[in-house]
C-alpha cells in the first residue's frame, strides 16, 4: 500500500515545472512505497494569473501566495524550495522549523553564511533533505562514479570542466524580473559561479575528490543593464564569466571554465578526467553517451591490447547502467526531465531504508564553500585554499 507524500512547491516557474512532472512520473517508472501528492504551490501574488494557470497545468489541489502558509500547513510533508536564490535560507529554515522534509534547488544558499545557517536548521530539526544537483542522475555521469569506483581510472592527473551557454549575450538583454533574475545579485548572488560552476563543481567532487585551492578570474562583459522590474539603467555585478585552476586533494590538477558569452553553445557541461589506467570523457548535450579510453586491466596493471586501445563510445542505455533499468528498452535514451525523477527516486528510497540521499545541504554547503573561494581568488587575484 502506497504512502502519500504531501508536496508543497515553492516556485511556479523552470524548476517547479521540473520537480512537478518528476513528482508525478517517479511512481510509474519506481517501486517506491511513498506517493507524492501534489497538495499546493506557491508564486507571487502579483503573478497570480501565471500561478493559477501552473497548478491547473500540474493539477495542484491549492495555490498559496505567502510561502510561509504552505510551510505552516499539517497536511504538507514536503516542502520543495524552488523560488529565487535569495529566498532559500528563510524559506528552508522556516521548514526545518516546522518540522518538515526539504528539497531544496543549487546553489543552496547567498553565500557559506547562509548556508551553515540552513545545514545548522535541518541537522537540528532532523529532518530528511536534499539539494538538486540533477547532473548527478544523469545515467552517463553515474556510470562514469561507477568506472572510476571500479579502479579502472586508476590515479587520476587532470580534471576538466566546461559549463557554456549564450543566452545573456546582447546589452539589451535586462536585468531582473522573472525570466532573468540570474543576472541580479541581490536576488541570485553570483552569476554563473553559483548558477552553473556549482553543477560542475559538485560533479568533480563527487567523482575526483575534495578540491583543496582554487585559482580563478571572473568578467562581466556588459557592466550596465535596464531592470526589469524597475526599467531603470543598473550596475551589473554578477560573473558572466568565470574560469578557474584547482588543486584536488589526491593530487590531480583541474581546469574549470564557464560562461553565458559562448555563442552557439546552449547548454554545453562537459567532463573529463585522465587517469594513469583510463580516461573519460562527457558532454550534456550529446548526454546518453559516455566516452571511454581503457588502457590498462585495472585487476593485473597489466597495458591491454595495442589494437584493442583507443577511445570507445559507450551507449548508456542497456538495462545494467545507472537507473535504465526503469525506463525504456535498450537503444531508447532518456532526457534532461528524467534526471530529476531519478533524484527524486533516490530520495524516496532513502525515506524508505535505503541510502541516505546526496548530495544533502551538508555536501552542497561544501559545494558552496568552494563557489564562495573561486570569487574570493577571482576578486583578489591569487591561490585561495579551501579547508577540508
Amino acid at each position: 500500500m502506497s504512502k502519500p507524500l504531501n508536496v508543497g512547491v515553492l516556485g511556479c516557474g523552470f524548476m517547479g515545472r521540473a520537480h512537478s512532472n518528476a513528482y508525478l512520473q517517479v511512481n510509474h517508472f519506481f517501486d517506491r512505497e511513498h506517493q507524492p501528492v501534489l497538495k499546493t504551490c506557491y508564486g507571487r501574488q502579483e503573478d497570480r494569473e501565471k500561478l493559477e494557470a501552473f497548478a491547473k497545468r500540474w493539477s495542484y489541489e491549492s495555490i498559496e501566495t505567502d510561502w510561509r502558509k504552505v510551510v505552516e500547513r499539517d497536511d504538507i510533508d514536503l516542502i520543495d524550495v524552488c523560488v529565487p536564490n535569495f529566498m532559500h535560507h528563510d524559506c528552508v529554515i522556516a521548514a526545518a522549523e516546522a518540522g518538515k522534509m526539504i528539497i531544496c534547488e543549487k546553489p543552496l544558499a547567498m553565500n557559506v553564511a547562509e548556508a551553515e545557517e540552513m545545514v545548522a536548521a535541518v541537522e537540528k530539526a532532523g529532518v530528511a533533505n536534499m539539494v538538486s544537483f540533477n547532473y548527478r542522475r544523469v545515467p552517463a555521469i553515474a556510470l562514469m562514479k561507477q568506472i572510476i569506483d571500479e579502479g579502472r581510472v586508476g590515479r587520476p592527473f587532470h580534471y576538466r570542466a566546461t559549463y557554456n551557454q549564450d543566452y545573456t549575450i546582447g546589452a539589451d538583454v535586462p536585468q531582473g524580473g522573472m525570466a532573468l533574475w540570474r543576472l541580479d545579485s541581490r536576488v541570485a548572488g553570483s552569476g554563473v559561479t553559483g548558477d552553473l560552476l556549482a553543477h560542475s563543481i559538485d560533479s568533480a567532487e563527487w567523482l575526483n575528490g575534495p578540491i583543496a585551492k582554487v585559482c580563478a578570474y571572473a568578467e562581466t562583459f556588459i557592466k550596465q543593464r535596464k531592470h526589469a522590474d524597475t526599467g531603470k539603467v543598473e550596475k551589473v555585478d554578477i560573473d558572466d564569466a568565470c574560469m578557474f585552476l584547482a588543486v584536488f586533494a589526491n593530487g590531480s590538477i583541474g581546469t574549470f571554465e564557464s560562461t553565458r558569452y559562448a555563442r552557439g553553445r546552449k547548454n554545453y557541461s562537459t567532463m573529463e578526467i585522465n587517469g594513469e589506467n583510463g580516461a573519460m570523457f562527457f558532454d550534456l548535450e550529446n548526454a546518453h553517451m559516455l566516452r571511454y579510453f581503457r588502457y590498462a586491466d585495472p585487476d593485473t596493471g597489466k597495458k591491454i591490447e595495442d589494437h584493442l586501445t583507443g577511445w570507445q563510445d559507450i551507449l548508456v542505455t542497456n538495462f545494467e547502467h545507472p537507473y535504465m533499468k526503469n525506463w525504456w528498452v535498450p537503444g531508447c535514451v532518456i532526457g534532461y526531465e528524467h534526471t530529476f525523477t531519478n533524484s527524486f527516486a533516490d530520495f524516496l528510497a532513502g525515506l524508505e531504508g535505503g541510502e541516505s540521499f546526496q548530495p544533502d545541504m551538508k555536501c552542497a554547503l561544501r559545494t558552496q564553500r568552494v563557489c564562495e573561494a573561486v570569487l574570493a581568488s577571482a576578486k583578489a587575484g591569487q591561490w585561495v585554499e579551501i579547508p577540508a
